[in-house]
């Protein structure tokens, strides 16, 4: 995990317990780093202006200012175990990351006996067969999208060959056997689909990608027909 999502992370973590404190101890089993690191990051966020203070005592820690959080969210653990369910086919798509973060936030804005009882749910669902095991998506590919950056691509096509290429990310796509990076390729100066498994290496420049508009038609993953996701 990066510091910024470390940062971010601690932020949800401070929020789903409010008011009460976690400390620098438990937060830096939790996240893996040292206390002396959760101490910076509690500073940085602090002079970021984020309302966290150090209670102390033999039971305090850091606290986020309950009245400047959000109230819980009320998942009840049917809900739970749905989202759990519908994210476990993200492995091997630049969602699996954001999906497990999700996750977490769900469990820990839960009431303790709601999120027992969908641990408990959890234990009686019982998966057979799935999809064979994909490899992770690189952090940098997964973020390309939401940074805008413009990615550098060693990329195999379906022959064996393999090119570099600079890539503008424009979106990703689905088809019923893969995912796909959408991106205009430098190379061929045109709008192309690459597929996440089929790139080699990746690295993204300093540069910031321009906006562009795609057209359904510009997709060139031919497996049926082209929708967009949308947010019920």
């Amino acid at each position: 995990m990066n510091r910024t999502d470390r940062l971010y992370a601690i932020v949800e973590e401070l929020r789903a317990v409010a008011p009460r404190p976690r400390s620098a101890a438990w937060l830096a089993d939790r996240f893996e780093v040292s206390r002396r690191t959760v101490e910076r990051d509690i500073g940085a966020l602090q002079q970021a202006g984020v309302p966290v203070w150090a209670e102390p005592g033999r039971t305090g820690g850091y606290c986020l200012d309950r009245g400047r959080t959000l109230p819980p969210v009320n998942f009840s653990p049917d809900e739970a175990v749905a989202v759990a369910v519908a994210l476990g086919d993200l492995a091997g798509t630049p969602f699996a990351g954001p999906g497990g973060t999700a996750l977490r936030k769900i469990l820990a804005a839960m009431r303790d006996d709601d999120a027992s009882a969908a641990h408990d749910l959890a234990a009686r669902v019982h998966l057979l067969g799935g999809r064979p095991a994909a490899p992770p998506v690189p952090a940098v590919l997964a973020d390309a999208i939401t940074s805008r950056r413009v990615l550098r691509l060693r990329y195999i096509d379906r022959a064996g060959a393999a090119t570099t290429r600079d890539v503008e990310p424009l979106g990703f796509v689905r088809s019923t056997t893969a995912w796909y990076l959408l991106g205009w390729c430098r190379l061929r100066d045109a709008v192309r689909a690459f597929r996440l498994d089929r790139v080699d290496r990746v690295t993204a420049t300093s540069e910031r990608a321009p906006h562009r508009v795609v057209r359904p038609e510009d997709v060139q993953v031919p497996e049926g027909d082209l929708r967009t996701l949308t947010l019920l």
